[in-house]
């Protein structure tokens, strides 16, 4: 399950198109060096426009330049400018035009060197050098861009945050350094008093750097994968503080004070080594989102219930085997998951969550689910994969709203088959039964009218219901690993199905060879098919009519039967008379 600057983009079918205000024409380009050229052309003849032409914003991302084009860099006006993905290797002088320049990435090229220009730019409030193999040393040019909100610097193999930065960014308001080799923040990092959100996911800090702590304008703050062993009591001072990202490090124990962080809406936990949480936890009454997967919890405290603003709660692999009995107190909880746990029934508690709309119980020892389970009105999505089910458990057929419906068996016991009335699922659109032991899908399933991905790979299915070809919202059919020899004839009338895997199967009608080549060899083939089979039926029919024009077909060799038998008749009594007159002549 899924853990937790608008930008304008130019339709793939156009190369620019133009926005009008009472002032301004806002001209959004995707275009290259001879199209802008005739676009000025345009400007300059159209003298009849009372707006004055002026370029806000111009995307030239993923262009495989290796240079700043110099028809870029005669647009004076520019406001923001995309140049991330590309090649380039120096950033030139005459980036200091840009007067105007609000928003600048250059994310995910090849520049080494700042140049001092770079700090000329006073109106430049985003900046991006991300994903660069720049020159540490020549950052500090980023400290004269007094104006600058945001700074991106990730995965740029920093080991030291430029004391300069810190020292002269007095509006900066997001930070990111994620990706880095930083062990420590600088001191002066407190300078940053107008510092939002801090991003430092996925670098070397083994202690908890607690000069941000004294940031008390912080809202974000992400620690995700280093190597904290615990976080210091004064995290309590961050009382604007919304969200907080500390998985994949080695804390052991949260200290009480995180609970006066009284605006904490966001806590992610997962992936430490935490047995229990701190009893203030009850305290974080605007928590809307809770992370503890991948710890030992084995108990969850009842505490945790009384944080009726919770809407997501991620507690897989947590060695839980029951629910505390109050558990049906979280009123707002939407999303669940206890994937990957130690549960042998299906929780009771868990039934009682009427806004549930996601339900993850993938990888535990269920082989039940109780009659309770139609309480949730507002699942969509039901995993329940890896469970010990002996038959499908039809209790899931009473959840009407349910769209995703997930029961494929990496290991444990398989199915043998689909309940025919699994047509009750009418707002089913994915269903997921992959790795069971099926042999044949129910004839109803043609029933299931949403239905938009179905994976049935990894069964033994001989053969697929002819009404399989009236799932017309089907996208996905994934059929690899069966035992088909056919698909039905009409298969290509499903024109949504952009996704069709067949590979494993010991199919002749498609041949295999055909089926490797893809979904549209196979609709080929059986297009052809029908025409084939059309001729065929066609060249019978007109020899038929042929036949029986001239007295050959089955109808005239009826008409010669019944003729042959009135002969029959007549040759015995001519048989008859002839010995007579044998006779009478041997008599003579």
């Amino acid at each position: 399950m899924a853990t937790m600057s608008e930008l304008i983009e130019c339709p793939p079918c156009k190369k620019f198109s133009v926005r009008f205000s009472n002032a301004v024409t806002s001209v959004f380009l995707d275009a290259d060096e001879q199209q802008w050229e005739n676009i000025q052309m345009n400007q300059e003849s159209d003298v009849s426009k009372p707006v004055k032409y002026r370029v806000l914003f111009m995307d030239s991302a993923k262009r495989q330049h290796k240079e700043i084009p110099a028809y870029i860099m005669d647009l004076k006006d520019l406001e923001e400018l995309h140049l991330e993905t590309n090649h380039i290797e120096v950033i030139p002088k005459e980036i200091s035009h840009f007067h105007n320049i609000k928003v600048l990435y250059l994310n995910n090229n090849n520049i080494i060197h700042v140049c001092e220009e770079l700090g000329k730019l006073k109106n430049l409030q985003s900046l991006d050098l991300s994903s660069n193999p720049l020159n540490n040393n020549s950052l500090d040019v980023i400290s004269n861009i007094s104006q600058l909100r945001e700074l991106r610097l990730y995965n740029i193999n920093l080991e030291e945050f430029p004391v300069q930065l810190c020292k002269h960014l007095h509006h900066l308001q997001l930070l990111g350094l994620s990706n880095n080799r930083l062990e420590t923040l600088p001191p002066e990092v407190t300078n940053l008093i107008h510092l939002k959100e801090i991003y430092l996911q996925t670098n070397a800090f083994k202690v908890f750097p607690v000069q941000i702590c004294a940031l008390s304008s912080l809202e974000v703050v992400d620690l995700e994968k280093n190597k904290l062993t615990s976080l210091p009591v004064e995290i309590g001072s961050l009382c604007n503080l919304i969200k907080l990202f500390i998985s994949s490090n080695k804390l052991s124990f949260i200290p009480k004070t995180l609970c006066q962080c009284k605006k904490l809406a966001v806590l992610d936990l997962s992936g430490n080594r935490l047995h229990k949480l701190p009893h203030a936890i009850c305290k974080l009454k605007e928590l809307n989102e809770l992370g503890l997967s991948h710890n030992q919890m084995k108990k969850l405290s009842s505490r945790i219930c009384q944080l009726h603003s919770l809407c997501v709660l991620y507690l897989k692999n947590t060695g839980l085997s029951t629910l505390p009995a109050a558990f049906a107190k979280l009123e707002s909880l939407k999303i669940l998951d206890l994937s990957q746990n130690c549960f042998t029934d299906f929780p009771l508690e868990i039934c009682g969550l009427k806004q549930l709309q996601v339900l993850s119980m993938d990888d535990n020892l269920i082989s039940t689910i109780t009659p309770e389970v139609q309480s949730l009105e507002n699942l969509s999505y039901l995993g329940i994969t890896g469970n010990r089910f002996t038959a499908f458990p039809e209790e899931v057929l009473q959840l009407e709203s349910l769209e995703k419906l997930y029961i494929g068996q990496d290991h444990g016991v398989q199915l043998s088959s689909l309940p025919d009335n699994i047509f009750m699922l009418k707002n089913l659109k994915e269903l997921y039964i992959e790795n069971n032991n099926l042999e044949f899908l129910p004839s109803t399933l043609n029933l299931l009218h949403n239905l938009e991905v179905l994976d049935c790979h990894n069964n033994n299915l001989k053969k697929l219901p002819d009404n399989i070809c009236q799932l017309h919202a089907l996208q996905k059919l994934l059929l690899q690993k069966n035992q088909l020899t056919s698909l039905p004839d009409n298969l290509d009338i499903l024109h949504k199905l952009d996704l069709l895997l067949l590979d494993g199967n010991p199919l002749v009608d498609p041949p295999v060879e055909v089926c490797s080549l893809g979904k549209s060899a196979v609709w080929e083939y059986l297009k052809e098919k029908r025409q084939k089979n059309a001729f065929a039926t066609k060249i019978q029919a007109l020899w038929r009519g042929i036949m029986v024009r001239k007295g050959l077909g089955p109808f005239a060799y009826l008409r010669q039967t019944g003729t042959k038998g009135k002969k029959s008749k007549k040759d015995k009594k001519g048989k008859s008379k002839g010995k007579k007159s044998d006779s009478k002549g041997k008599k003579k």
